[in-house]
């Protein structure tokens, strides 16, 4: 299996650090909105690269972060005048309705950055002591020259930098001994949450918590950190620099990032009025489309998101779709019969679609090309599967059509019917638990409609529902 390292520039077979095992770090999203489609990217692409190892017999250890504590919560928070962990608490958990309603497994450990705050302490009072980083007025930063590797994930010269990159310089700029020292903690300003620590009351710098949070869950070594390619620089060159000199060791083996994603040609931002949630997403389509258009391209090119693009995605996807509905159909009303000689043989046949489906995949995860080898199944079965088949060859096809398109996260079997008696009673019931402060079985039933096909939209006149 080959993939692509940012590090090295190029493809390298995978070696896991322990055989067997894939320990996987993926940034997650900073928890002051509703997500929007850019941070989908990422969360699809690497859940799929999980599916597949899992699929491959990996153990995968598999951590992905929420950023609840940052400027843009607090403002958030502000502007609303309530605590920034009520902000980061409700956006957490739409957050996870939508990964819910995009198939995206939960994470082995979805760690919050608020409750890792000592293991913070310790790491930046390891780097003080091993002389990487110093304190300045409550304000602790990263001695960036004194990590002789900078740069060597990003390939720039720390000479060749100049000081006005975002993230690397805050407030205090006349306080540090170089421009390019980045913070480790900051002092509080009125109004912001903030922990005792040796230094000042106040928080974590943005890039320390990623890397205590992955050594913690995952050890001091990982196989896999990844996350869009606007982190490479400067978070996960400041995680390599945080970590490599706490635990003097190589921190992670390979690097995976996704490329941009684009809105009709342009760059997604809210001034051009073309920033689109999820949320949003999800009242116009099934989200099992958003993930079928976001496989539909290798996850390293630019991928622009289009109306156009959306309703091609929702016909190939119903193709599939389609044929695992034909192919339930024939196989529950066939009769009790073992395969013919001839069905043996076209069985056999198939072996090269899951050739050509593991061959995209390990080829760095080749997403595309392997959906391209469902079609072909999708196409085989189409041609070959009819009532006079036995239900042990029709069933057989089946099987193998759910196995490849659960790797990629894509649903195919049948949700069951419901009655809309019961959505209306189930929303009844999720209406009381959320009168009741009963947020868990509040979310356990938009999950359990989910599931059965049924979005659930939040309105001002109250919830409505429609079949997705």
């Amino acid at each position: 299996m080959k993939l692509y390292n940012t590090m090295s520039k190029k493809k390298e077979e995978f070696i896991p650090v322990e055989e067997g095992k894939v320990k996987m770090y993926v940034c997650g999203p900073t928890v002051y909105n509703f997500i929007h489609i850019g941070n989908a990217r990422p969360m699809i692409v690497f859940d799929t690269v999980r599916r597949y190892f899992e699929y491959k017999g990996y153990d995968v250890n598999y951590v992905s972060n929420f950023t609840d504590v940052d400027d843009k919560i607090i403002k958030k928070a502000n502007e609303e005048g309530v605590p920034a962990d009520e902000i980061s608490a409700r956006y957490i958990a739409e957050c996870k309705k939508d990964m819910e309603g995009m198939n995206i497994k939960p994470a082995t450990t979805h760690p919050l950055a608020t409750q890792e705050i000592d293991g913070m302490l310790d790491m930046i009072s390891m780097l003080i002591e091993k002389g990487y980083a110093y304190e300045k007025n409550g304000t602790v930063y990263f001695r960036t020259r004194s990590f002789k590797d900078y740069g060597k994930l990003s390939h720039k010269n720390l000479d060749d930098l100049r000081s006005g990159n975002r993230s690397l310089l805050v407030s205090g700029e006349d306080e540090k001994e170089d421009p390019l020292d980045f913070v480790l903690w900051k002092p509080k300003k009125e109004g912001e949450p903030a922990w005792e620590s040796p230094w000042s009351e106040g928080r974590p710098g943005w890039h320390i918590e990623c890397s205590v949070m992955s050594k913690k869950y995952l050890g001091e070594q990982i196989d896999i950190h990844a996350g869009g390619e606007d982190l490479v620089f400067p978070h996960h060159e400041n995680e390599i620099a945080q970590s490599e000199a706490a635990n003097g060791k190589e921190f992670s083996k390979y690097w995976m990032h996704n490329a941009f994603l684009n809105i009709d040609n342009h760059k997604m931002s809210k001034s051009l009025g073309n920033f689109r949630t999820v949320r949003e997403i999800s009242e116009q389509y099934d989200l099992q489309i958003l993930r079928f258009f976001m496989l539909s391209a290798h996850y390293r090119s630019p991928l622009n998101f289009s109306a156009e693009l959306m309703e091609a995605s929702k016909n190939g996807l119903e193709r599939i779709l389609n044929a695992a509905d034909n192919l339930r159909y024939l196989s529950e009303n066939a009769k009790e019969e073992n395969m013919t000689g001839k069905e043996k043989e076209n069985l056999d046949k198939t072996a090269q679609f899951v050739t050509a489906f593991e061959a995209a995949m390990e080829d760095d995860f080749n997403t595309a090309d392997a959906i391209a080898a469902v079609f072909d199944l999708v196409k085989f079965a189409n041609t070959t599967a009819d009532a006079a088949g036995s239900k042990e060859y029709l069933g057989a096809l089946y099987d193998l059509l759910v196995k490849l398109t659960d790797v990629l996260g894509l649903i195919v079997e049948k949700k069951e019917e419901i009655l809309d008696e019961e959505i209306e009673a189930l929303i009844e019931e999720r209406q009381a638990a959320r009168k009741a402060k009963n947020f868990a079985r509040a979310d356990e039933i938009r999950g359990e409609l989910a599931a059965k096909g049924i979005v659930l939209l939040d309105t001002r006149e109250g919830v409505k529902w429609k079949k997705a």
